[in-house]
């Protein structure tokens, strides 16, 4: 790997800083803590900060030469809210919150890229540093575009990173077209009649109705939905009840569909509802039907995937580069990637050994309660980072 020795040399104190990140988390639209301390470093450097886009976010400038060329690179900064179950000592002090997706250490990447853009500038043009809130929910990337992000800080294409666990540290994976999915919940009540669990015919219980319902749904996927469409649907919540001899009056379903394109999230929709409220019909229940819309798919731009791709074979080697395969998860960048061209790539987070004490039981995985972001990966990625901007801004492709 071509590492930049001076980031190496400073990732120590920067991984110091992740840490402190992960030890104090903070949810969606709170990274009040985490945006101080982000700035003040910018500022640290001699870097121009402008805060409170999209709330929390901050953004970074740092200018070179005379062009009027510019990039953004952007990392997300909320927590997730979850019991961690490390007990090293940056594990979270606050509970019901957790770095359990790798923020702290997508920021810290850029911090680390950040302190050397400050001091070597070997570009023309201008870098956008941008930290973004609430990615996990609340789509801080809408809300900082709502803002003015394009429009305050003129960008001619943007750029994003996540840590992938279980690919090995040095590699990476981009890929033009779709990287991720939509993401999208929905809720239905199963309406019924309570009454006493011993006379469930003077009843109407909404609770075999309800589980009716969520085996009836999965043949959307596997009877309605093209199969060279993907798509899930997952019920993740179902409530009712409150005494084992009481019917209740009614059981909540709730949970995620995940969809690559607007047609099959269109007919997945409408069979839902369809499903639901049928099913209820020939029990003689009713139900309540929401269906919410959030983040769309993630598009990399064909040219900016392959920029990507070889910036990065510049670092790690063409064999570490690999061909990106699009997940059902979900990215709120997407709607940068709506905005302006760009493109998403994978870094490898490694198998977990780097939790070398104090880690819970389990896989490091994503949203996971013993999760942590492994340090080895602060000066590759910012490594990328710097080296991505200089090749965007350099004079031979003006």
């Amino acid at each position: 790997m071509k590492l930049i020795d001076s980031i190496v040399r400073e990732a120590p104190q920067i991984a110091a800083l992740r840490r402190d990140m992960h030890a104090h988390p903070e949810l969606s639209f709170e990274e009040v803590r985490t945006a101080s301390l982000v700035a003040t470093k910018l500022a640290e450097w001699g870097i121009p900060v402008n805060r409170g886009l999209g709330r929390t976010g901050v953004v970074g400038i740092v200018k070179n030469g005379s062009s009027s060329r510019a990039v953004g690179l952007r990392a997300d900064m909320d927590a997730l809210p979850m019991q961690e179950l490390n007990t090293f000592e940056h594990a979270s002090k606050h509970n019901g919150k957790m770095h359990a997706c790798g923020h702290d250490g997508h920021v810290a990447m850029l911090l680390a890229a950040s302190q050397y853009f400050a001091k070597h500038r070997n570009f023309d043009g201008t870098v956008y540093l941008i930290f973004q809130p609430a990615e996990e929910f609340g789509g801080g990337a809408r809300e900082m575009i709502k803002d003015g992000l394009f429009e305050r800080f003129p960008m001619e294409a943007v750029f994003g990173m996540h840590n992938w666990p279980g690919q090995r540290v040095g590699r990476f994976g981009v890929a033009p077209g779709l990287a991720c999915a939509s993401s999208n919940e929905f809720r239905i009540l199963v309406c019924g009649r309570g009454g006493h669990a011993a006379q469930p015919h003077n009843a109407i219980d909404p609770v075999p109705v309800a589980c009716e319902i969520v085996q009836a749904l999965q043949t959307i996927i596997s009877r309605n939905k093209r199969p060279i469409d993907p798509g899930v649907v997952s019920v993740t919540m179902i409530h009712a009840g409150e005494a084992t001899n009481v019917m209740p009056d009614s059981c909540e379903l709730r949970g995620t569909v995940r969809t690559f394109t607007l047609e099959a999230l269109d007919l997945i929709e409408k069979r839902m509802q369809q499903v639901a409220e049928h099913v209820c019909a020939a029990h003689e229940a009713t139900c309540e039907f929401e269906f919410i819309r959030g983040y769309p798919p993630t598009v990399n731009s064909a040219a900016e995937a392959e920029f990507a791709r070889r910036v990065l074979a510049s670092i790690v080697g063409e064999e570490n580069v690999m061909l990106q395969d699009p997940g059902m998860g979900a990215e709120d960048f997407a709607y940068m990637l709506q905005a302006k061209p760009g493109a998403y790539c994978d870094i490898g987070n490694g198998d977990g050994s780097h939790r070398d004490v104090g880690h819970g039981s389990g896989p490091c995985m994503l949203h996971n309660p013993s999760y942590d972001f492994n340090d080895e990966l602060i000066p590759l990625g910012a490594t990328y980072w710097v080296r991505l901007a200089e090749a965007w801004l350099a004079k031979d492709r003006a």
